[in-house]
C-alpha cells in the first residue's frame, strides 16, 4: 500500500478530477489525502479520502466562493491576473505549511496538479516522487503551439511560431511573480533555480486528461508525457438532484459556464434567447453563482438550476453551450456531445480554439458575442453532422487513452519501479 498525497488549487474544475484519481487509487487498496484549504474538505471527503487543512488562518472557510464571485465579474487579461494573484497567494502558504504536512502524514508521493507548480518543490525538499497531472489545459509552454490563454488558431508556419513565442513572453511576465516565490524558497532548501515555468512539473510522470486528438501538434513533449483521457467517476462526487421529471423529450440544450466565470449573468440572458425560437428544451446550470430566481422569465422559459449532476444530464443532452472549461468539454465527448463554446479567461480561449481545431463544435468570443452570432452557431452544430462525427470521434478516443484507470496504473508504475514511465508516441498530427 502507497499513501498518496494530492494537491491542486480549491476549484471544481481541478478538485473534481483530481479525487476522481484519487478514489480510483484508494479503490485499489492506497491511501489517499487531498491538501487543501478548507473548502476542499467537502469534496475530499465525498470521494471517501482523508483531508489535511492548509491555510487555515490565511483562507478561512468561505473564501473561495467569495473570490468566485469578484473573478466571476471578470474576463480575458484582467481575469487571467487576478487568477495569477491567487496562485501566488496559494503559492506562498503551501511552501510555508505543506512540507511539515506532508511528513506528518507519511506521503510515500505526490500527484500535483500543473496549476499548484510549488507542489514539486516541496516533493523534491522531502525527497519523495512526484506526477504532475494537467486536470485543465495542458499548460506546458512549447512554441509550435499557442499559449493556453489565447484563442489563437494553430499554424506550423514561421511566422505562427514567432506569435506563439511572444504570446509565452507576455504570460511569462504575467506568471513571474509565482516563481520568484518558489525559487525564494527554492534557494533556502538548496534546491536548483526554476527558469522556466516547464521546470515544476515531474521528470518521471506528466498526465493529461486529454486525449491526444484534442491537442494540437507539438514538437516538444517530454517523453514522460501521457495523454489518458477524462477523470469520470459520479461516485466520487456529491450527490446533485434535478428535477428530470421536468425533461420534455426535446433535443436537450444544457448550458454550463462553469463554478467560476459564471458571474456575468448576461450571458445565460443571450444563450436563452439565442435558443427560444429553436424547437429545443434548454437547461442551464448557474454553477452555484446565483439563485434560479434571478433568471426567471428568461425567453423561451428555460429550466434553471443552481447546480445540475452533469455526467448524469449528459446522458440525454444534444447540445453543450459551454464556457469552454476543460471538464465540461471532456465530460461533453465522453458522452458524444458536440459543443458551442463562449470562453471567458484563463484556459478557455485555449480549450476552445481546440473545440473548434478538432471539429467537435464552434466558438463565440465574448466580445463578438451577440444573439445572431450565437443562434447562428448553434443552428449549424445542430444541423451539420461532422459536429456529432467528430465528437463521437473523440468519444472513442478518450475510451481509448484508458482515463482515471490507465492514469492510475501509471501512478503505481512510478511509484513500485522508482524510474520515469515514458510514453508511447500518442500526439496526432491531423488536421480536421
Amino acid at each position: 500500500m502507497t499513501h498518496y498525497g494530492l494537491i491542486c488549487p480549491t476549484a471544481s474544475g481541478h478538485l473534481n478530477p483530481m479525487t476522481t484519481l484519487g478514489y480510483e487509487l484508494k479503490k485499489r487498496g492506497h491511501r489517499v489525502t487531498l491538501f487543501g484549504l478548507l473548502d476542499a474538505q467537502p469534496k475530499a471527503l465525498a470521494a471517501g479520502l482523508e483531508f489535511r487543512a492548509v491555510g487555515e488562518s490565511d483562507f478561512p472557510p468561505g473564501f473561495m466562493k467569495e473570490m468566485f464571485t469578484q473573478l466571476g465579474k471578470l474576463s480575458g487579461l484582467s481575469a487571467l491576473k487576478y487568477t495569477i494573484n491567487w496562485i501566488q497567494q496559494g503559492t506562498q502558504v503551501n511552501l510555508r505549511e505543506l512540507p511539515p504536512l506532508v511528513k506528518e502524514a507519511g506521503i510515500d508521493a505526490l500527484i500535483v496538479d500543473q496549476v499548484s507548480p510549488e507542489g514539486g518543490s516541496v516533493a523534491e525538499l522531502l525527497d519523495i516522487p512526484f506526477i504532475s497531472c494537467a486536470c485543465a489545459l495542458m499548460i506546458n509552454r512549447d512554441v509550435s503551439v499557442p499559449p493556453f490563454n489565447t484563442s489563437w488558431s494553430y499554424s506550423p508556419a514561421t511566422w505562427a511560431k514567432v506569435r506563439n513565442w511572444a504570446g509565452y513572453e507576455l504570460l511569462n511576465q504575467v506568471g513571474k511573480p509565482i516563481r520568484e516565490v518558489i525559487n525564494e524558497y527554492r534557494s533556502q532548501w538548496n534546491l536548483p533555480l526554476h527558469l522556466s515555468p516547464n521546470d515544476s512539473y515531474s521528470q518521471i510522470a506528466q498526465l493529461s486528461q486529454q486525449p491526444a486528438e484534442l491537442e494540437f501538434p507539438r514538437e516538444n513533449l517530454p517523453d514522460c508525457f501521457h495523454f489518458t483521457g477524462a477523470y469520470n467517476n459520479p461516485a466520487s462526487r456529491e450527490p446533485t438532484p434535478f428535477p428530470f421529471d421536468k425533461l420534455t423529450g426535446q433535443p436537450l440544450i444544457y448550458a454550463s459556464m462553469g463554478t467560476i466565470q459564471n458571474r456575468l449573468l448576461e450571458i445565460f440572458h443571450c444563450i436563452a434567447e439565442a435558443c427560444s425560437e429553436l424547437d429545443v428544451q434548454l437547461v442551464i446550470s448557474l454553477g452555484g453563482s446565483a439563485s434560479p430566481e434571478v433568471l426567471q422569465g428568461l425567453p423561451g422559459h428555460p429550466l434553471v438550476v443552481g447546480y445540475a449532476p452533469q455526467l448524469e444530464l449528459l446522458e440525454k443532452t444534444t447540445l453543450t453551450i459551454t464556457h469552454a472549461g476543460m471538464n465540461t468539454t471532456l465530460e461533453s465527448l465522453t458522452k458524444g456531445v458536440p459543443m458551442v463554446a463562449i470562453p471567458i479567461a484563463n484556459d478557455q480561449p485555449g480549450v476552445a480554439a481546440r473545440i473548434v481545431w478538432s471539429g467537435c463544435g464552434e466558438a463565440v468570443t465574448l466580445k463578438k458575442l451577440n444573439v445572431s452570432r450565437l443562434r447562428t452557431a448553434i443552428q449549424k452544430v445542430l444541423t451539420e453532422e461532422n459536429y456529432q462525427k467528430n465528437a463521437l470521434r473523440l468519444q472513442q478516443a478518450i475510451k481509448k487513452a484508458g482515463g482515471v484507470s490507465r492514469a492510475a496504473d501509471i501512478v503505481e508504475q512510478v511509484v513500485s519501479t522508482g524510474k520515469p514511465v515514458r510514453a508511447q508516441t500518442q500526439q496526432s498530427s491531423l488536421t480536421f
